[in-house]
């Protein structure tokens, strides 16, 4: 744990390194106010996103709210969970899709919601869903929404930095033919790519903490492996029309649809005596064991939101109850 907390914290200073580069680079050569414009632009793009995008993320999923007297079982179990958490019960919200998932969003932990699919609510057993659900709300508990919209402002900065540049230029810079700005604006790019994948993976990070979140709510590790398990077999087994409608909203899911039909050829290995299940003993040779990942696993990750499933599950197996 301390390991990926270790490269959480290295992986932001970089981020806020690089954009401080770009500050004083840029501001030399566009004038600090020129700069203070694009940044504004950026900022009011991304606070209006988080104004705006929790009613986006319930028109998309088709999210309709319940309440206790409706599904008992349900809000029993969130009311659960966000005690352990220490944090005020969610609002819990069901979607219509018959991808097997839950996904949690919301402005900040009082403004919190929990959801789940209709497939995913006739795929699991409780004690699984129960897991699933201290999954998302680990989510709400280390305000994940909130860290990656914010640091999602630094890809969109230097997107606009290396637009300018490259297709605009800087009068004060003609006389050498615009070779300063756009070295400047290539280096932008690059760094916009980098800074890019570095959002993502903070997003693989957090869905790690979120699993460790997890277990320290009282679910057991082998529970959540097993959930984890079916819900990717469940996305497997959808038809492609269906994996295509989540699409734009898969960063919000324990885990990404679109990876399911790789994903379960190598999680279907640990199912040692077929039960469809991964119980503790599975999980212990697995965290004894050494998993290698094929070039194109390790190149797919890079550029996912969501950990490689396999080395997900070893770091559940990890994990103490």
């Amino acid at each position: 744990m301390f390991s990926l907390q270790f490269r959480m914290w290295l992986m932001l200073t970089v981020l806020f390194g690089i954009i401080y580069a770009v500050i004083v680079v840029a501001g030399q050569y566009m004038g600090i106010s020129n700069f203070y414009f694009y940044l504004g632009i950026s900022v009011a793009i991304m606070f209006f996103q988080y104004l705006i995008g929790p009613k986006i993320v319930e028109w998309s999923m088709g999210v309709k709210y319940t309440s206790r007297e409706q599904n008992p079982k349900l809000y029993q179990m969130v009311e659960d969970q966000a005690r352990r958490a220490n944090i005020p019960t969610p609002k819990i919200g069901i979607s219509q899709m018959s991808i097997p998932n839950a996904f949690a969003f919301g402005r900040g932990i009082s403004d919190g919601r929990v959801c789940v699919t209709q497939g995913i609510m006739n795929l699991l057993e409780d004690n699984e869903l129960k897991a699933v659900l201290g999954h998302e709300i680990s989510h709400l508990r280390n305000r994940d929404v909130l860290t990656i919209t914010l640091l999602s402002i630094i890809p969109m900065i230097l997107y606009r930095v290396a637009w300018n540049f490259l297709f605009f230029g800087n009068r004060r810079d003609s006389r050498e033919g615009g070779t300063n700005t756009m070295l400047i604006g290539l280096a932008a790019f690059i760094f916009y790519f980098i800074t890019n994948l570095m959002v993502l993976y903070a997003s693989r990070i957090r869905e790690y903490f979120a699993d460790k979140g997890s277990v320290a709510l009282g679910n057991r590790p082998e529970v959540m492996a097993s959930a984890l398990y079916k819900l990717v077999y469940g996305s497997a087994r959808m038809p492609k029309d269906a994996l295509k409608e989540a699409e734009g909203m898969k960063a919000f899911f324990v885990n990404d649809p679109s990876c399911a039909v790789s994903d379960i050829k190598e999680l279907s290995q640990l199912d040692l005596d077929k039960s469809g299940t991964i119980d503790r003993s599975e999980l212990n040779l697995l965290q004894r064991g050494e998993i290698k990942l094929k070039t194109s696993d390790k190149m797919m990750e890079l550029l996912s939101t969501h950990p490689n499933m396999l080395k997900r599950i070893k770091h559940l197996s990890s994990l103490n109850a």
